[in-house]
């Protein structure tokens, strides 16, 4: 479990001045623990944070003073990323708690390599039950169950560790696939190149060489 220190901190203390000395503004609180402001070195809190996320338990500390407690709020700059606050929910030591906790997509899917599918992530965090202890930092989802087009990954088929109990709809889809529809081809215009005239033609089978219709075959003289 990684640790955190911590140090209490005064309603006058400034919050952008405590910034500006390297720390991050935070409160933790819990069931049986009031709010209570502290401060926490900002290097130290972003390389826990990278680490474990919101979803693993860490160990608040100061002196003798001890909290297991998850990373529960984090406020960000919205241009820079930067920590500006933070809220840590304080646990009760040998109760369970609930928590969402990301999903990582691992394996190879035969849908997508062999017929051309691809994959959509439905989801991306699974709520699960669990003691601090026994908290997955991530779940795995293994895509390889995707073999064919019409196949899915459910909730309930993912496997969880030893003391974890799944609390999201087991029937909930995780992964799928989809299959992108092949546009029918357009049937080519036609240019006036194309099209024949067939009256023109007909008629130039009927015209003399000078123009003139052709004189009508002359009729036998009947006998006197």
């Amino acid at each position: 479990m990684l640790t955190l220190e911590f140090k209490k901190r005064q309603e006058a203390d400034k919050l952008p001045k405590l910034r500006r000395e390297g720390f991050v503004p935070a409160v933790f609180y819990g069931p049986k623990e009031e709010t209570t402001p502290i401060s926490i070195k900002a290097i130290d809190f972003k390389k826990v944070w990278k680490e474990v996320g919101e979803s693993s338990v860490i160990s608040l500390k100061d002196g003798s003073e001890e909290h297991e407690a998850l990373i529960y709020a984090v406020d960000e700059h919205p241009v820079s990323g930067i920590p500006r606050h933070a809220d840590f929910y304080v646990i009760e030591k040998g109760k369970k708690i609930q928590v969402k906790t990301p999903l990582e997509f691992i394996g190879t899917s035969a849908a997508i390599k062999e017929l051309g599918g691809t994959l959509v992530k439905v989801l991306h965090e699974l709520e699960i039950e669990a003691l601090p202890k026994d908290l997955p930092h991530d779940l795995k989802v293994d895509i390889s169950l995707l073999a064919a087009l019409d196949s899915q990954v459910l909730a309930k088929d993912i496997k969880l560790p030893d003391g974890v109990t799944l609390i999201s709809e087991p029937d909930e889809v995780v992964a799928s696939i989809f299959v992108p529809q092949e546009e029918p081809e357009e049937a080519p215009e036609a240019s006036i190149a194309d099209i024949e005239v067939v009256g023109a033609k007909g008629k130039e089978e009927v015209v003399g060489e000078e123009g003139a219709a052709p004189a009508a075959p002359e009729a036998k003289q009947a006998k006197e």
